[in-house]
């Protein structure tokens, strides 16, 4: 344990990132380590061609996506605390009975909210808040690239719009999105073992 909390206190501000992620003391200490292993040129923050390195994102259709949401609002960097607020969303939700949150701290990341918002952030590629028929169209070219044709593909776009979009606006709106995913469980779905 000594070792673990000597590394833990070399961490910037680690106190704060695990009472903001919910990650224990060794999980971001195994977190600090791998984004000093994905950090090549030692900079002290990553950019997006280290981030590419990382095997599973190569391999997923929505890897791109995935590694432009560690860089918001257009930056070229991602430092040791934006790396984690980021894979805390995909940190699995504990069963910790159904104790009551204080209202006035925030929602956990790996909420299912938070979890809803960061897979509509994932379709909604122009930020407007709305996920288009365009929008869903081009994710699905993503996910299931030269498999379906380019009218199936269409077909699919136009009739999941169609489905969600309850205000008839040609669109689906966050709050439709997480309508349309209500049954389905998320807090499992977009979590990672590894990330307690």
């Amino acid at each position: 344990m000594g070792s673990c909390s000597s590394h833990a206190a070399s961490i910037p501000d680690w106190d704060d990132i695990r009472r903001e992620t919910g990650f224990s003391q060794a999980s971001l200490v195994r977190l600090h380590h791998r984004f000093r292993a994905l950090d090549c040129n030692k900079k002290g923050h990553l950019c997006r061609m280290d981030l590419q390195q990382i095997g599973a994102l190569a391999v997923n259709p929505l890897g791109d996506r995935i590694i432009d949401s560690f860089f918001p609002d257009g930056s070229h960097s991602v430092d040791f605390r934006g790396f984690v607020r980021i894979l805390a969303h995909f940190r699995p939700v504990e069963d910790e009975g159904t104790g009551i949150r204080d209202p006035k701290e925030p929602e956990p990341l790996n909420s299912r909210m938070n979890k809803l918002r960061f897979a509509f952030q994932l379709y909604d590629l122009d930020r407007d808040g709305k996920i288009s028929r365009h929008e869903m169209l081009q994710v699905l070219r993503l996910m299931v690239g030269a498999q379906v044709t380019e009218e199936q593909l269409e077909s699919i776009a136009d009739r999941t719009v169609q489905e969600a979009d309850e205000d008839g606006d040609g669109a689906v709106s966050f709050l439709e999105f997480a309508k349309t995913l209500e049954k389905m469980n998320v807090e499992q779905k977009m979590s990672i073992r590894i990330l307690k």
